[in-house]
């Protein structure tokens, strides 16, 4: 430990050696407190400085917080008083990891309990829940051992949630089941027109391609502007992907009552030069006519920057409608471009590094500027995704015809030929309310991180596609998604 006794001997003393952490007085000849610290912060901007003063003058605690002081004491200071700061920023890695992994460690087997005893809807709800939660915890420790633990722990978990979801799939599409969860083709329904209000717009942002998790990370980074009023989940149809499930969602109808009722906005899923989801702006606008005929409303796609900065532009417009429905779709992009590009691979190798880029994007994007900007306006908001993904790793061989469908975690077509133990296999797809273009098609769908590819070349492909994020398929990621109301803080 070293002493001086002026702001400006501190200054040379930092800037010749490295220290833990300073204690420094607020009041001083010469510099004062507030004004060493700023001279400090800019030779070691992290280096934790607690600040002792005799004044609780809220001016000059904004002042010291403002420039990021670890902590502060308040004169007269006792001897204990120090001690317990001094361990709480020199020790509070050590601490918080101990803590964090005695905590795991006894919530690991109350977790594999959950999973062994799970039979509702509710349930696995929570246990998806909980393994989120310690995700985000254990992304704040860099442990691998501890990470790769709950990996094995959640990929457990999903291969007893895709047995669930074989099972009760088809009876949760049929009424009368007391245990089927929201879906896709009902959110809008029961959960975003019961809320809309004559005289307040709401806000209804879908982010493309987010899981749980990632929202979690994102919602982080709300606090303090947003209160979650309400942070339920709801589950994607099958298939998990763009033009079944957000389709679904702005149509209100089940992905064969769409091709029934309006066959010229459907495209044949084997078809793959075409747009899928062109029309959910006339989705949107016919399910509104049968629910909410009387509301002003708009519907948004934003692609690029730009195209962000453009609606944020056109706010005071929006502001005037009941309902401002806005598609995202830079996660979907991001999750394309991981597979096509090594250098996000690299970017995002893992799932923890797959959310700490999602936040990078949120906290630079035009979405947090609008978030920001409708927050100060007292507006409301409702935030969730259509599909989320999965990291698949264990390629699955299926034989099929140049008219089966080329998605990774599912295949429709005629002539697929497979391990149906290996699959959750649709044979009569009128059942799950699926269309198909002839009457022997049928649908199979991957199980946990499996991925289904071809035998043309399988080698290849196998190789191509492993450890990218797909979607399409059955697992927590993919199904259970976030629906969170947002209200502004006071």
């Amino acid at each position: 430990m070293e002493t001086c006794f002026n702001g400006n001997d501190a200054v040379e003393l930092i800037r010749r050696n490295p220290y833990d952490l300073l204690l420094l007085d607020e009041h001083m000849p010469g510099l004062s407190g507030i004004e060493t610290l700023r001279l400090i912060k800019e030779i070691r901007p992290e280096m934790p400085v607690v600040m002792v003063t005799k004044s609780e003058e809220e001016t000059l605690m904004d002042s010291a917080i403002g420039s990021e002081i670890a902590d502060y004491l308040i004169k007269p200071v006792k001897p204990n008083q120090v001690l317990l700061v001094l361990k709480k920023n020199l020790e509070h890695k050590r601490l918080v990891t101990e803590k964090t992994t005695t905590d795991y460690s006894q919530e690991f087997v109350k977790i594999s309990g959950m999973i062994n005893s799970a039979s509702s809807v509710s349930d696995w709800t929570d246990i998806y829940r909980k393994i989120v939660y310690w995700e985000i915890e254990l992304d704040k420790l860099g442990d691998i051992g501890l990470y790769d633990i709950l990996q094995n722990q959640e990929y457990d978990a999903n291969n007893s949630f895709c047995r669930f979801v074989t099972k009760n799939y088809l009876s949760w599409l049929t009424p009368g089941n007391a245990d089927k969860p929201l879906m896709s083709h009902q959110i809008m329904q029961k959960s975003i027109f019961p809320v809309i209000s004559g005289s307040e717009p709401l806000f209804f942002i879908l982010i493309d391609n987010m899981r749980f998790d990632q929202w979690k990370t994102l919602q982080s980074e709300l606090s303090g502007i947003y209160r979650i009023t309400n942070e339920s989940v709801y589950f994607s149809i099958l298939p998990t992907s763009t033009q079944f499930s957000r389709n679904a969602i702005f149509s209100g109808l089940m992905p064969l009552s769409i091709e029934k009722s309006m066959p010229e906005m459907w495209t044949p899923d084997f078809v793959e030069d075409e747009g899928k989801n062109e029309f959910e702006d006339e989705f949107l606008r016919r399910q509104i006519a049968r629910y909410t005929p009387d509301i002003k409303w708009t519907y948004n796609k934003v692609n690029n920057g730009q195209e962000g900065k453009k609606l944020n532009e056109r706010l005071e417009s929006l502001l005037k409608n009941n309902l401002n429905v806005i598609v995202y779709n830079f996660v979907d992009i991001l999750s394309h471009a991981r597979t096509e590009m090594n250098l996000i691979r690299d970017l995002a190798a893992d799932e923890r590094a797959f959310r700490s880029l999602t936040r990078s994007w949120f906290i630079h994007s035009s979405l947090f500027e609008l978030l920001k900007t409708i927050a100060s306006l007292r507006v409301k908001v409702i935030i969730t995704t259509d599909h989320g993904s999965i990291k698949v790793t264990n390629p699955i061989k299926v034989v099929g015809d140049r008219e089966s469908s080329p998605s990774l975690r599912y295949k429709t077509g005629r002539s697929l030929d497979y391990d149906p133990a290996k699959v959750f296999e649709v044979r009569n797809p009128e059942k799950a309310f699926l269309p198909v273009t002839n009457l022997s098609s049928k649908y199979i769908f991957a199980l946990n991180k499996d991925y289904l590819v071809y035998h043309n070349n399988f080698n290849y492909y196998a190789s191509y596609y492993k450890d990218t994020f797909q979607h399409g398929g059955i697992s927590m990621q993919e199904m259970i998604l976030p629906l969170a109301f947002l209200e502004p803080v006071s």
